[in-house]
């Protein structure tokens, strides 16, 4: 018997690589200013998704909601072993916070059969980990968070291990599932080069609409025909009420954003020797500044 997982990932600014010009003034993240990346723990949910399929059969699709770049951690996906791709894309999707991406992924999670949802705990650009909870509450189906193992899988239902942190704990549920994954889960697989070879020529619609084909419309087919087409939905193609999208649907408001910006009062000088090394730490001790 097979499953069919959904996996839901997002291409997420590099976090590690903070610049002054990280944040609007708006309190939205300046995403440009950014390399955009793979957020880490959607890997890991990936890779378990995968492993499922290698174990007992199924299908693994893949779905990105954001710019067209976002294409790129779909293409990714399909390397390492993701069998379709679906990129969500509107300009009304812009500046949504949780409780708008969640309803969005909602409605097109529904658009699709599955036994098992998978995501990351959190994205590294928010930090927030509600997503996956409030994406399971709006499909109406059990969730299990902090997953770090399936240990049992079949028909009826699964045995999913939950670490968390302080300790652990054995979850037995039916299926449908939602499941966030942690990054100590798995180890995620590299994208195989006869994938690789197969899949980076392919585009989503709006990826060919912007380089400029003279007959995007052949594009598109000829992609179709190959299997490397990336498949494209806005928020009409998912019937969604778009007073729950972007701006609009977003309750979360920044009140406000501090630099902190940290500023010497005194300085000392420090001997470049092993006895000059030596007081600055029994002095950082004696203040109780380490210890």
């Amino acid at each position: 018997m097979g499953y069919n997982c959904i996996v839901l990932v997002k291409q997420v600014p590099d976090t590690k690589r903070i610049t002054g010009q990280a944040m609007n003034d708006d309190g939205t993240v300046n995403r440009g200013a950014l390399a955009a990346i793979f957020n880490p723990e959607d890997l890991n949910a990936l890779e378990l998704a995968l492993e499922i399929k290698d174990k007992f059969g199924g299908k693994v699709t893949v779905m990105t909601m954001g710019l067209p770049a976002a294409s790129e951690v779909l293409r990714e996906s399909l390397y390492r072993g993701a069998d379709e791709a679906v990129l969500i894309t509107d300009r009304r999707c812009a500046a949504s916070d949780t409780l708008a991406t969640s309803y969005i992924l909602s409605c097109a999670v529904k658009k699709l059969d599955y036994d098992i949802v998978l995501c990351g705990r959190q994205a590294i650009d928010g930090d927030t980990a509600q997503v996956g909870p409030q994406l399971a509450e709006k499909l109406g189906i059990t969730q299990v968070t902090y997953v770090e193992e399936v240990q049992k899988l079949n028909g009826q239902g699964l045995v999913a291990h939950r670490n968390m942190g302080n300790g652990w704990q054995e979850v037995q549920t039916t299926l449908p599932v939602l499941l966030t994954v942690i990054d100590t889960a798995n180890e995620p697989r590299v994208g195989a080069a006869r994938r690789l070879m197969k899949y980076k020529d392919a585009l989503s619609p709006v990826e060919i609409a912007i380089a400029g084909d003279d007959d995007s419309d052949a594009r598109q087919k000829a992609l179709s025909e190959k299997g490397l087409l990336i498949k494209q939905w806005d928020l009409d193609d998912l019937d969604a009420d778009l007073a729950w999208c972007g701006r609009d649907g977003s309750p979360t408001k920044v009140h406000r954003i501090m630099s902190v910006v940290l500023d010497a009062k005194e300085s000392k000088a420090v001997d470049p020797t092993q006895a000059g090394v030596d007081a600055m730490v029994h002095e950082l001790i004696e203040e109780h500044t380490i210890g």
